[in-house]
């Protein structure tokens, strides 16, 4: 039987930065190394955090309830879509305050919670292109879609929160994807190498 290495990953970035894509194969390593079943999928357990939830009077509530959640899957591998970065990324764009979550991050800190943060490089042509393939895969998207510049100024935004965090994490660059280097930066990181 392998050692099982509890991971709690939570993946943070600007809309368009890759998470789905990048997450999908840290998803992968996880789920085939630590599967334990012949008819269930448990090595790894994917939470995506927010499907119009951050940025709304719902947003630190919910954070609040996925926190028993992981609590529930303390020794489980959790990789999660957004979490309390984003929220307080979404607040600030759209209510024009900050939220603070130190409380929040002292728990996620006694789970060895750590956080990948995907950034892109500040080049519109990129982020439109992206844009256009996201419209094309999830045509509802167009309802929020934005100009190119939004989501370098939203990943700014990241940047700056992630600056106070007290939770390790990494930077990874996914402009170029797929891209084994990224993968390879993110299971050394969590000691998956």
């Amino acid at each position: 039987m392998k050692k099982k290495i509890n991971h709690h990953l939570i993946f943070e970035g600007a809309e368009l930065s890759g998470k789905s894509f990048i997450m999908s194969e840290i998803y992968n390593f996880l789920e085939k190394k630590y599967n334990q079943s012949k008819d269930v999928l448990d090595g790894c357990h994917w939470i995506n955090a927010d499907i119009g939830i951050f940025g709304t009077p719902n947003g630190k509530k919910i954070i609040h309830s996925y926190l028993e959640i992981l609590k529930t899957l303390i020794n489980s591998n959790v990789i999660i879509e957004k979490f309390h970065i984003s929220d307080s990324v979404y607040s600030q764009i759209y209510k024009k305050r900050a939220i603070k979550y130190n409380e929040v991050e002292k728990k996620l800190h006694d789970m060895s919670t750590k956080i990948v943060f995907l950034s892109i490089d500040e080049n519109t042509k990129l982020v439109k292109k992206r844009l256009q393939d996201r419209i094309r895969l999830y045509p509802h998207y167009k309802r929020i879609a934005k100009k190119p510049e939004w989501y370098l100024k939203q990943q700014a935004l990241y940047r700056q929160a992630l600056s106070t965090t007290k939770l390790p994490f990494i930077t990874v660059d996914t402009s170029k994807l797929p891209n084994k280097q990224v993968i390879h930066q993110i299971l050394n990181f969590i000691g998956e190498n």
